[in-house]
């Protein structure tokens, strides 16, 4: 299935329904008094997250949402039947703007919060038996319904995880979330195998369970767009805690790959720069010249930063990484020193 993950929507809300015009009509009543009734209300729509939906897929194809109208009223004082209300359905984490005036309107980050009304449908118009008096009793009038609420808005998907996974293009971020959850994302030996974000689940008993985030990697010029840009880091923008993955076999500045992909980060929202990180080298299995991984791990140790070692394709110290993962998302054991910009 395509990920989507904007998605802009117009929305009417149903039309109250007209009130009607008539008079009583009965056997031995000649002068029957007006019995209009009163129209219908028009529904209104409502917005509410649903955990089951994992992007905005639906909203590609169906750009415009209407509202059944509210049933014109009767005689006898038959009231017409209210429009149904419709309900939007949209993944947990989509932010809702007013697409005029891109003012943030609702942020829908709780899976148990109860659908909310965005576009409210317009009053049934009164029925001409309200219209009556001592001096005026066959009024030959009835309100007409009001109109609905019509808006259109942009909603925008913010995955919710814990942790996120950051780092160049082909480091072994896939490869890690396929290793560690149930997550079975596009995993190839060249650069940009991940095209959209990829969410695993990372269940180590029944108290100690997170959610891991995978997006496309980043290199020298994302903010600009080179590659695919930076288009996926807003779904990392929730996350608590950074997973670093840098390539340590790849014969590059560990030191200068960690920098690079901290300035896109900066150049997209600098607050992400204040998360807690750990920075792990991946592919240790296949390191040979370590001058510059020791000098950088050197540098690191004075700065009292956390990282690991691990190889994903051995397995090994991936275990103890989840361990500690689960450790710094769930406890206090682990102090972060100030984040360097």
């Amino acid at each position: 299935m395509k990920f989507v993950d904007e998605a802009e929507i117009e929305l009417n809300a149903g039309h109250g329904g007209p009130g009607s015009v008539h008079f009583r009509r009965e056997t031995m009543e000649p002068r029957g008094g007006p019995d209009g009734g009163d129209g219908g209300r028009g529904a209104d729509i409502y917005i509410r997250p649903d955990s089951n939906l994992a992007t905005l897929m639906d909203f590609r194809f169906r750009k415009k949402y209407n509202a059944p109208n509210g049933d014109p009223g009767g005689g006898k004082n038959r009231a017409g039947r209210d429009g149904e209300d419709v309900i939007i359905r949209v993944p947990v984490g989509t932010i809702v703007r007013d697409a005029a005036t891109n003012e943030v309107l609702f942020e829908l980050v709780d899976k148990e919060r109860p659908p909310i009304k965005i576009c409210g449908g317009g009053r049934g118009g009164k029925g001409n038996t309200h219209f009556a008096t001592s001096t005026h009793q066959t009024p030959k009038f009835a309100q007409p319904g009001e109109p609905g609420e019509t808006k259109t808005i942009r909603l925008e998907l913010k995955l919710l995880a814990d942790v996120g996974l950051l780092g160049y293009p082909n480091v072994g971020k896939s490869s890690l979330i396929a290793a560690i959850s149930a997550a079975r994302p596009k995993i190839a030996d060249y650069a940009f195998t991940t095209l959209v974000p990829n969410l695993g689940v990372v269940r180590l008993d029944e108290e100690r369970t997170f959610v891991v985030a995978d997006v496309p990697g980043l290199i020298e010029g994302a903010h600009e767009g080179v590659g695919l840009g930076i288009r996926f880091l807003k779904h990392l923008e929730r996350t608590k805690l950074y997973l670093h993955i840098i390539d340590a076999a790849v014969g590059r500045d560990p030191a200068e790959d960690y920098a690079t992909v901290r300035r896109e980060l900066e150049a997209f929202n600098p607050e992400m720069l204040t998360r807690r990180e750990v920075i792990v080298f991946n592919k240790m299995d296949s390191a040979q010249d370590t001058e510059l991984l020791d000098k950088f791990c050197a540098q690191l140790d004075k700065e009292k930063r956390i990282y690991r070692k691990i190889s994903v394709a051995t397995n090994d110290g991936v275990k103890e990484l989840v361990n500690l993962t689960a450790d710094l998302l769930f406890t206090d054991k682990y102090q972060f020193p100030e984040t360097r910009r």
